[in-house]
């Protein structure tokens, strides 16, 4: 789980929840704003292309759009200006 160095997220008890849960941490680097970017991105785009075009009905079906959303499209058809405007899979297999 990534986080910014809040001293929330390096407390005994936050470690303790990621350790039962076995999620590994990892910090930005210390006065580095841009380690976040790329997933603070991602964030505000499933928000705006996805979460408030929708009302879910239930948890369940929250999580099976969500997932449609991030195999179905923004893994395969959603175009990337920092891959060089190619999808994610695009830009995987340009490069394997």
């Amino acid at each position: 789980m990534h986080t910014d160095r809040g001293s929330q997220y390096a407390s005994q008890a936050h470690r303790d929840l990621l350790a039962r849960h076995q999620l590994v941490a990892s910090m930005s680097r210390k006065g580095n704003c841009w380690d976040n970017a790329v997933m603070e991105r991602f964030f505000l785009n499933l928000k705006m292309e996805r979460l408030w075009q929708r009302r879910y009905a239930n948890h369940q079906e929250a999580m099976a759009d969500i997932n449609h959303y991030i195999v179905a499209f923004y893994n395969t058809h959603r175009l990337h200006s920092s891959l060089g405007y190619r999808s994610p899979a695009q830009y995987e297999k340009a490069n394997t």
